[in-house]
C-alpha cells in the first residue's frame, strides 16, 4: 500500500479524533483540512512500514496544541452561545441523551492533557504506547493521565465533583 492511500484510510479515524477534541463539527474540519496538508507537505518524512495513522495523530494533536495556545490569546465566546443556545431549545428528558451531555460536558472539564489521552485510548482504541508515541509522552504519564481522567470523569458523573474554592476579599 502506497503512503497516499494509506492517508487516505486513516482520515476517518483522524476526523473522528478532530471532533472529540474540538467538539465542533467546523473546526474539526479545519483541523484535519491543516494536519492533511502537513501531512500532504511532509509525506517524503514517513517512514514506510510504521503506523500512518499515528503519524497523523502526532501531526494533528500538534496543529490542535497550537490552535490552542493562540485561541488563549482570543477573547472567549464560547460562554455567549452556551447562554443563547440554553434559552432557545430545551434538551428531550430523554435519560440518554441527559447522560450523553453530562458526559460531555465532564470530557469537557477534564484537563487538557487527560482528555488527549482519555480520547485517543478509550474513542481511537490506541493502546499506551501508540498514545504515549503520539503525545511524546513517556507510557507512565500516559497511564496516570489516563488514571486520573477516569477518576475524575467518574467523580463528575456520579456528582461527587468539589466546587472549587474561591478567595473572598
Amino acid at each position: 500500500m502506497d503512503k497516499r492511500t494509506a492517508l487516505k484510510d486513516a482520515l476517518p479515524h483522524v476526523m473522528r479524533y478532530a471532533r472529540a477534541l474540538t467538539r465542533d463539527p467546523d473546526l474539526a474540519e479545519d483541523l484535519l483540512h491543516d494536519c492533511v496538508a502537513r501531512a500532504l507537505d511532509k509525506l517524503h518524512q514517513f517512514q514506510a512500514g510504521t503506523n500512518m495513522r499515528a503519524w497523523l495523530f502526532t501531526i494533528l494533536h500538534n496543529i490542535h496544541l497550537q490552535n490552542l495556545r493562540g485561541a488563549s490569546r482570543r477573547p472567549r465566546t464560547d460562554q455567549l452561545d452556551d447562554e443563547i443556545s440554553g434559552r432557545i431549545g430545551v434538551d428531550g428528558d430523554q435519560d440518554d441523551k441527559l447522560a450523553i451531555r453530562d458526559f460531555d460536558r465532564a470530557l469537557a472539564r477534564l484537563p487538557e492533557d487527560q482528555k488527549q489521552v482519555i480520547l485517543l485510548i478509550g474513542l481511537e482504541d490506541m493502546s499506551y504506547q501508540e498514545t504515549a508515541t503520539i503525545l511524546d509522552i513517556p507510557v507512565g504519564t500516559v497511564m496516570s493521565r489516563l488514571s486520573r481522567g477516569r477518576e475524575k470523569l467518574r467523580n463528575d458523573m456520579d456528582g461527587k465533583l468539589k466546587p472549587a474554592l474561591r478567595s473572598v476579599k
